[in-house]
């Protein structure tokens, strides 16, 4: 049973592979950039979201966000205030979003084309094991962490941290009265993933925002808009 249980994993890891290089494909042929954004419950990562794609709206930059969550469109609903086109994905209790389910979004999105977008967000279920595993064809992969979640997140969970390009530490207004050790987080992150960018953030007060967006055009200006992701 347990051989037949790890071919199956396989088998299904191993089409997402192929699909993903497919999504890959087209998201450099469009010249968008597209960002998976990966997280618990609870870090805050649809604020931040909210707050980056109105800012980047703000600045004439052309943005669109795929949302996943098991049920409900309360996220969708939500980051579409921004201005931007946004589409809920449910996946009816499944923990992570899939290749598969990014290609039929994107291919039935009305009025949205991906040529049409500088950039592409994707919002990751709220879990930090079962996202790892899916490549969803993105250029970069963004793990959040917040401050009242503890510093050693990136210890319980390695192999989200370190299949990441980018950490971000949100509700940095929260750090003193949580008792966070910014310094041991940081020690933790780079233990997990050596030398990766890391971003502290807080959506209240707007603290490291403006860092966050010039990486953001660093990226896209460095890469060309869309390149392999290096393996982890």
């Amino acid at each position: 049973m347990t051989t037949r249980i790890v071919e199956l994993r396989r088998g299904i890891l191993k089409k997402n592979d192929e699909l993903a290089a497919g999504l890959r494909g087209r998201y450099t042929a469009a010249g968008v950039m597209v960002l998976n954004l990966v997280s618990s419950p609870g870090t805050g990562k649809t604020a931040f979201l909210e707050l980056t794609l109105k800012e980047m709206r703000a600045r004439g930059t052309r943005v669109a966000a795929l949302v996943g969550d098991l049920e409900t469109d309360n996220d969708a609903r939500r980051l579409a205030a921004s201005g931007a086109p946004v589409r809920q994905i449910n996946t009816h209790g499944i923990c992570h979003l899939d290749a598969e389910m990014i290609g039929k979004h994107i291919q039935d999105w009305e009025g949205v084309e991906l040529g049409g977008l500088d950039y592409l967000f994707i919002e990751n279920v709220g879990n930090l094991v079962c996202p790892s595993s899916y490549d969803l064809g993105e250029a970069i992969r963004v793990v959040l962490l917040s401050v009242t979640e503890g510093e050693d997140k990136p210890l319980k969970y390695p192999t989200m941290f370190n299949s990441a390009d980018a950490a971000v530490i949100t509700k940095m207004d929260l750090a003193v009265p949580c008792g966070f050790d910014r310094t041991e987080a940081l020690k933790n992150i780079n233990e997990i993933r050596p030398g990766i960018r890391i971003f502290e953030t807080s959506v209240k007060s707007g603290v490291g925002i403006e860092e966050w967006l010039g990486y953001l055009e660093e990226q896209r200006a460095g890469r060309g808009t869309q390149s392999e992701r290096p393996a982890r």
